[in-house]
Formats: C-alpha cells, structure tokens, sequence
C-alpha cells in the first residue's frame, strides 16, 4: 500500500503543477488561488483570462488524463489475467476498433455538432461509446462456445473483430478523402479540445465499471491460475470472465470515446507496476490506477507544450514514443529471465 499512496499523492501534486503548463504561462500561486476558489475552499472572485484557462480548460483536461489513464491501465491489467496473456491490453478483444468504426461513422456523416437533449455531448463520442459496446457484444457472441466463453475463443474473437473493423474504417476513408483526417487524428488519441462535459460522460461508466472489476477482483486472482484450478475451487468461470469483461470494456470504450485510441498505458503500466508490488490483483488495480494517470498526465502535457505557438501533438503519438521502447526492454528482460 505504500507504493500505491505514493503513486495517489504523486497524483494530487501533479494535478496542481500541470495546470501551469501550456502556451500561457500561469504562476502557480494562481493556479493554487483558482483551484481553492473552485473547491469552496475560499470565497469566489472575479474570474480572469487565467482561472478561466485553469479551470475550464486545463484542469478538465488533467481530470481525464487522470481518469482515461487508469481506466485504461486498469483494463490492461484485468485482460492480462483474464486471458493470461501479458501482452494483452484494453485494445486485445476489438473494443478500441468498435470505438474508431462508430468515431469514423459519426465523422463520415458530418455529425460534428453536440447531441440536442445532452448539453455539450458530442455526436462522435457517443457514437463512438456505442460502437465499443456492439463490438463487444460481438465479440461475447464469437467468443462463446456451448454457452461458456472461453479464453482462447475470446482472443480469436477479438482479432476478427478488430481486423473487420478496421477494414470498415478504411473503406470509409476511401469512400469520403475529406474525412481522413479528422478520422486519422481521432484514432492516434488526443484530448485536445476535451472539456467538463466529457467528464461528465466518462464518469457513469468509469464508476459502473469499476465497481463490477472490484467486485470480482479476489476471483481475478483465482482465474488467472487457470481454468482448471478455479472449476476445482468451485468458481464459476465463465460467468466470472464475462462480468470482468464486461467492466474493463465498459471502462475502456468510455475512455477511447472521449480521447480516441491511446496505446501502451494499458500495456506496460501492468507490467511496471507488477514488478514493483507482485501480481495480487486489488493492490495491482489501485497501483496501476495511479501509475497509469501520471503517465498519461504527463504525456499530456508534454503533447500540449512541446511544439511552439501552441500547436499540439496527439498524446497518443507520445505513450507510443514513451510506452514502445519500454516495453521492448521489458519483453527482452523477460525472454531472457525464461531461456535461463
């Protein structure tokens, strides 16, 4: 638990120090003044250009950075015990394909604006969340064999899934030039532009989501030893299995609606975190949470300030740049620890 609270308060000051950055220079006594006043924690004044820029469009953005890095990171680690599989991660059973093809529809249609009885909701979030679910019911439906979902029909159920939607979102690109790139720049992952309206859609699922992962997170520990050991202790397996499933895919459509596809945070914050505290899934969970956050604030905010006059990179470029030769040294360690 000390690594974990580490990782909380790291976190917490993060939060604070990162709505300093950006194209506008901000002290961070002002930053400190605004985020009180917007917590009751002082009495309220004048707003200024700043506690605008604090509030209303950096410090929404850091609370998602937040909330889509451990959801993601959270996935990764369930979907790793579920399948067994250390390189699997929230992207493996097609969810993030069921987001991109529903984005990629939204975008095709020029359904740009916000939906009329949810204020600021936009069309292609939503469509992007409700693709990920029918992806997913998909792949229940594949990946089911008498009945019973089975690890290996689930990854197989995954790949089909993943490989048919992706050549539906090509053939939308080829169908309409004109929406390539807005389609391109929503799958490589980005919050620019992201605001407390796109918490507020997060948030019910992320909660739902978390709450069913911990429900089940002792069974996650029994599963992972295989399905053979937690048939003999009396688990219902599959049952086990599709309400994980279900939960991370909850967490992670919600997460890959609002920011676009964002690799390697599920992938190798698991992994990372694992090594340090061992592989007991309720303290792996609440570790990874933290850990993935960081990363994820981080590269954020090193997407938003590294380019001049403002311009931004997509965070999803960045925890590829950061996450991919990580991962590599992580996957040459262990080949190397196996053939010993």
């Amino acid at each position: 638990m000390l690594f974990s609270g580490i990782a909380a308060f790291g976190c917490a000051v993060s939060a604070v120090l990162a709505a300093g950055f950006g194209p506008l220079d901000i002290p961070l006594g002002q930053v400190l003044q605004t985020l009180a006043q917007h917590l009751f924690l002082t009495p309220a004044s004048a707003e200024t250009t700043n506690a605008i820029v604090v509030w209303e469009i950096r410090f929404s953005r850091i609370i998602l950075s937040l909330l889509i890095g451990s959801g993601l990171a959270i996935s990764g680690t369930v979907f790793q015990g579920i399948l067994r599989n250390p390189l699997a991660d929230p992207f493996t059973i097609g969810v993030s394909s069921g987001a991109a093809f529903g984005a990629s529809v939204a975008i095709f249609f020029g359904l740009s604006g916000t939906i009329p009885f949810l204020t600021g909701i936009g069309f292609v979030p939503a469509a992007a969340l409700t693709g990920a679910l029918l992806a997913l019911a998909a792949v229940i439906t594949l990946g089911s064999m008498g009945g019973q979902l089975k690890r290996d029909a689930l990854v197989l159920a995954g790949v089909v899934v993943a490989t048919f939607l992706a050549a539906l979102i090509s053939l939308i690109k080829s169908l309409d030039e004109d929406s390539v790139a807005s389609i391109v720049f929503w799958i490589m992952g980005s919050l620019q532009g992201r605001s407390w309206q796109h918490v507020q859609l997060i948030l019910p699922w992320y909660g739902l989501g978390l709450a069913i992962l911990w429900r089940f997170s002792r069974e996650l520990d029994i599963l992972s030893l295989g399905e053979i050991q937690a048939q003999q202790l009396g688990m219902n397996a599959s049952r086990v299995r599709l309400w994980l499933l279900v939960g991370a895919s909850m967490i992670t459509g919600a997460s890959v609606a609002v920011s676009g596809v964002i690799g390697f945070v599920g992938l190798v914050v698991p992994h990372l975190v694992r090594i340090v505290q061992g592989g007991e899934h309720r303290p792996l969970l609440v570790s990874s949470a933290f850990i993935g956050g960081l990363l994820l604030l981080w590269s954020d905010v090193l997407a938003r300030t590294i380019l001049p006059e403002g311009a931004e990179l997509p965070v999803g470029v960045v925890t590829a740049l950061l996450g991919g030769p990580f991962f590599c040294l992580l996957l040459h360690r262990s080949m190397k620890r196996s053939s010993q």
